[in-house]
Order: C-alpha cells, then sequence, then structure tokens
C-alpha cells in the first residue's frame, strides 16, 4: 500500500465532526438527539441573496469566476470594511475565498516555513492549529482562563512571541466561549503587537454581528492603524447571513500578502462560484435590519441556555459578549458515575456519555485547548434548546 504524506501525522479530524458523525449513527438508528455540536446558524439564507444567485444563474454568470473575486463583490467587500470597521481597502487588496477557512489556509500557506511559530489565544477554533502544521509551522498556545474571560492578557501575549514568531492569531468573539474584546482590551493587545514589528496579526471576525448587551465589536486594524500594514482582516459571510453552504469568504490585508494569497489560491482551488459571490454582493449591500433581528433572537437564546445551565449540579456556565456558543465548566461532574456506569474523569468521557445516555451532542473542551469544559451551540430552535436543557439537567441530577 502506498504511504501517505507524514505531513498529516498531527493533524486529527475536528472533534466536533466526530461528534456530528456520531449523533448522525445515533439517529440513523432511529434515537432522537438533540445535537449542539455545530457551528452553523439555522436561519435561513436572506431571500434576496437567494433571488442574486438565482438571478446571474439566469443571466449566464456560470463561467470561471476571476481568481480573487468578481470586481462587484470586491467592490462591496470594501463598502462593509468603510462602513462597519473604518478599514479602507483598494481591491488588490481584498481577496475571496472559499469560505474564511481557505483564507486563513491561505495566508498560513504563502507565509509559513518550517519552524516557524503561530501564536493562537485557547481555547480555539479546533482547525488554527492543524492548518499551521499543514504548512509547516508550530502552533504555540497561549492560555486565555475564564477569570479573565476566556481573553487574551497582554502580558501573557508578550510572553509567548519569540524571534520565531510568524503570525498572531485574534479571533474575537471566539468560537468556542463567544468571548469579545472591548476597545480598550483590543488597544492593551494591539501596544503588545506594536513592539514585535517581524510579527504578522490575523484577526478572525467571522461573528462580528452577533454581538450582545450594547456591546460594541472592534477589530485590531481600526483600534491601532498602526498595525494595518501586517494585519490581514479575516471576514466572510456564513455566520452573519446564514451562508455557510454557499461559500463565501473574504479578506483584507497588505498588498503583497494578498498576492501571494492569491497565488496559493491558484494552485488550490482558483476563483470562487460565481451564483455565491451574487448572492454576497445582495447579502453584503442589502438591508441589515435582518442581521439586528437574528442576534437579538441569538441573545435570547444565550440567555435561556446561560440560565439553564448554571441550575445544572456541577456545571458553571460563564455568559459570553458574542457568538452562538457557551462554554461550560463541568468540573463538578468530574469523577462521578452516569446511571450507565461510566466514570466521567475528563471532558471527553462526558460529552461521550451525554451522547450516548442522554442523547444530547456537545463538544468537548479539549479538542479546543481548554478542560474540563464543553462547547455547546446555541443556533438552533428554542424548542430543541430547551429539550436538550431539560436532558442534560436530567443527566447531571443522576450523577453519583
Amino acid at each position: 500500500m502506498p504511504a501517505l504524506a507524514q505531513r498529516l501525522a498531527s493533524v486529527q479530524v475536528s472533534a466536533s465532526v466526530v461528534m456530528g458523525q456520531k449523533a448522525r449513527a445515533l439517529a440513523a438508528q432511529g434515537i432522537k438527539v438533540v445535537s449542539l455540536s455545530n457551528g452553523e446558524p439555522d436561519f435561513p439564507t436572506p431571500s434576496h441573496a437567494i433571488e442574486a444567485a438565482h438571478q446571474a444563474a439566469l443571466s449566464g454568470d456560470t463561467k470561471y469566476p476571476p481568481q480573487g473575486g468578481t470586481p462587484a463583490l470586491k467592490a462591496a467587500i470594501r463598502r462593509k470594511f468603510k462602513r462597519d470597521n473604518g478599514l479602507d481597502y483598494a481591491d488588490d487588496e481584498i481577496l475571496v475565498t472559499n469560505g474564511g477557512k481557505q483564507a486563513i489556509f491561505n495566508a498560513f500557506m504563502a507565509t509559513l516555513d518550517p519552524g516557524d511559530e503561530v501564536v493562537i489565544p485557547a481555547p480555539f477554533w479546533i482547525s488554527y492549529a492543524d492548518m499551521v502544521k499543514v504548512a509547516g509551522g508550530v502552533p504555540v498556545t497561549v492560555t486565555c482562563p475564564q477569570n479573565n474571560g476566556f481573553k487574551l492578557r497582554p502580558e501573557d501575549l508578550a510572553a509567548a512571541i519569540t524571534p520565531k514568531t510568524k503570525w498572531v492569531m485574534l479571533n474575537f468573539p471566539s468560537n468556542p466561549t463567544g468571548a469579545a474584546c472591548s476597545r480598550a482590551e483590543m488597544q492593551a493587545i494591539a501596544e503588545v503587537l506594536l513592539q514585535h514589528p517581524h510579527v504578522w496579526v490575523m484577526t478572525d471576525d467571522m461573528y462580528e454581528h452577533l454581538v450582545y448587551d450594547g456591546f460594541e465589536f472592534c477589530t485590531v486594524a481600526e483600534v491601532e492603524p498602526r498595525l494595518k500594514d501586517r494585519t490581514l482582516t479575516v471576514n466572510g459571510a456564513s455566520k452573519t447571513y446564514a451562508m455557510t453552504g454557499w461559500r463565501i469568504g473574504f479578506c483584507g490585508g497588505p498588498k503583497h500578502l494578498i498576492a501571494a494569497m492569491f497565488n496559493m489560491q491558484g494552485q488550490a482551488t482558483s476563483g470562487v462560484s460565481t451564483v455565491g459571490q451574487a448572492a454576497a454582493v445582495a447579502a453584503l449591500d442589502g438591508p441589515q435590519e435582518l442581521v439586528r433581528e437574528r442576534a437579538a433572537e441569538y441573545r435570547a437564546r444565550r440567555d435561556f441556555v446561560v440560565e439553564a445551565l448554571n441550575a445544572c449540579p456541577g456545571i458553571a456556565c460563564h455568559t459570553p459578549e458574542g457568538a452562538f456558543y457557551v462554554f461550560p465548566n463541568i468540573a463538578g461532574c468530574l469523577g462521578k458515575r452516569t446511571p450507565a456506569g461510566t466514570t466521567l474523569a475528563t471532558d471527553t468521557d462526558f460529552a461521550l456519555a451525554l451522547l450516548e445516555e442522554a442523547h444530547v451532542g456537545v463538544v468537548q473542551g479539549a479538542a479546543y485547548g481548554m478542560s474540563p469544559y464543553i462547547r455547546i451551540s446555541y443556533a438552533t430552535g428554542m424548542e430543541e434548546l430547551r429539550e436538550a436543557m431539560a436532558r442534560i439537567r436530567r443527566f447531571c441530577d443522576a450523577l453519583a
């Protein structure tokens, strides 16, 4: 049997994907599973975006797309960055990608040499570290403790940066915690970054519009313009507009970095679906009231889930500023046994037992670089959330 590449030896299948597969396997057996493991909005794509895609297809806009994005979408992205973030980018400073994930992958592949380090605040989205490894880099995680709201402390960032550091990765609001940085907190991080001009800065802003209780989102290049010439600002249509399946990501950054990423994309996927790009133009330029309405619904779900989890014995849940996740601590459940006889030694044990015995799908915190926690997505309807919280409460009550 021919051998596979060694680069895959340290890359794991995403834990959220694994838990999703397990949940589907149970469902195939006729078991009613409530899955809270997927980071995907349950809302439909806005109708005007769907109509724009339909009209694009009818008009014959179905040929190979420009590799870096259509002129119409680049123009809409420029308007979005100016409107929402106060950032000015030229067309050659913008790249359209197959989801935000490809923007991150392109950047790492275009810049990382073997041994280069990427500083990643933990807990973190599972794919960041694995993409670094595939590109030949070394992920360096920095713990963001719950007692600091799961936010990055400037002194911890400063201690993690070395001469080998190539990138610092920022993701606030965060997947998996929902934590978001205030302007003052982001400025403190920026002050550290200013002291290290050899370091690129990447900010994954996918959840920028999903913030609650009057919290105001900010991004690092907006807060500290002196960092703009070495910052890659990544975003997309997936979370804000419930367009995960359309695979529209985009980023703004320095011209020479974007050119290198453009080259990398040309060797991987080339351009992005033309009809998807037409839909994204309509979403970015169209009415934004729906975004605010949906954010209000997410906030109501967050409040319900946090209260319900904090009522469960052994669970303590922090209230996040944004995204559609909570990251509860389940330390009080460890060392106990389930009615089926499973001893819960780790958060992985907890997540597996919860799925197998209570039929609720969550993801263990270990997969995101911090234990003992679980990640719960509340991007699902209230009826399912009520059922899931009731099952979790019964599961915790039965531990002995």
